[in-house]
């Protein structure tokens, strides 16, 4: 969708200065932000950034409505038309400057958090690739590599999350599968996606928090020669991310545009946040409304 969105429109709307701004929810604001604020945060050139998104919650547990369900059912059936849809828009590949960031595997166990962590499934990596292809083609800026992982847990998790991950994989393909998930989404996702969506004291206990560890090459060091010689680790947190952080983000998004319009790219278009707000004082506004971005450890060479 967000990237139809783009093939559709960013012409007519560069034409008539028209911004429109995908994604500015809980996907994907706190991470595509938070890439540009560690970037800010750190005394040199941020060249990789791997971000690990936590969610808590309280004695009532946690669930999402099943329009999320709904979308990764839909967004996974999807995969094929959007590599189509990537070749018609014809992307400018993305240099890689510094050291190559490695994928991670599918499980593995995270020692900073002592529990294990999976890729991110959601829009954050594309969303975040989006705005750094923009940032470094139309305002020559390095650009960031990035790669978005969840924690899920210990091993119990891990067993759980795998039998309900093959089964989601093994019906989604099929039109007749994808029937199943989406009428009975609470005894496929193990309780976690419901059609009533979550009460409000599951709302009230849940938080998140979204930690970036990012490496780079201190200030006079050449960043496409020899290994990253410093380090930074930052957070952004704020409340229940689907129906308290999102409302936030994208009502701060919207006065962002209205408020910092001097700051914005100059000409119209369909913009990723980063793209669009880099330049404004969005995180400052974010802050003042209980979405938190913070340095956690300063910058070591």
């Amino acid at each position: 969708f967000l990237e139809g969105m783009y093939l559709k429109y960013n012409e007519k709307a560069a034409q008539k200065g028209v911004y429109v701004v995908g994604s500015c929810g809980f996907d994907s604001i706190p991470a595509d932000m938070g890439v540009l604020y560690t970037r800010d945060k750190l005394k040199g050139t941020l060249t990789a950034v791997e971000s690990f998104l936590s969610v808590k919650s309280g004695p009532e547990g946690a669930c999402i409505h099943d329009g999320t369900w709904k979308s990764a059912v839909y967004g996974l059936a999807d995969e094929d038309n959007l590599r189509q849809l990537r070749k018609k828009i014809g992307y400018a590949p993305v240099p890689v400057v510094g050291a190559k960031l490695k994928k991670r595997g599918f499980l593995f166990y995270n020692r900073e958090f002592k529990e294990y962590s999976v890729p991110f499934m959601g829009s954050d990596a594309s969303v975040v690739k989006r705005t750094q292809r923009y940032l470094h083609t139309e305002l020559q800026e390095t650009p960031v590599q990035y790669g978005a992982y969840v924690n899920i847990g210990g091993l119990g998790s891990v067993i759980k999350l795998m039998f309900a991950g093959m089964l989601f994989l093994l019906l989604v393909k099929f039109n007749f599968g994808r029937k199943l998930l989406t009428k009975y989404p609470e005894f496929f996702s193990a309780g976690r996606f419901t059609k009533e969506g979550p009460t409000q004291k599951q709302m009230d206990g849940t938080s998140f928090s979204m930690t970036f560890f990012g490496e780079g090459y201190s200030e006079g060091q050449d960043p496409q020669s020899g290994k990253p010689n410093v380090k930074i680790c930052t957070e952004v947190k704020g409340p229940e991310p689907g129906y308290v952080a999102t409302p936030i983000a994208m009502v701060q998004a919207a006065v962002s545009l209205l408020e910092d319009a001097a700051s914005l790219p100059k000409r119209g278009g369909v913009y990723s946040p980063g793209a669009a707000f880099s330049k404004t004082k969005l995180i400052d506004r974010l802050n003042r409304r209980g979405v938190e971005f913070s340095v956690i450890s300063k910058p070591e060479v």
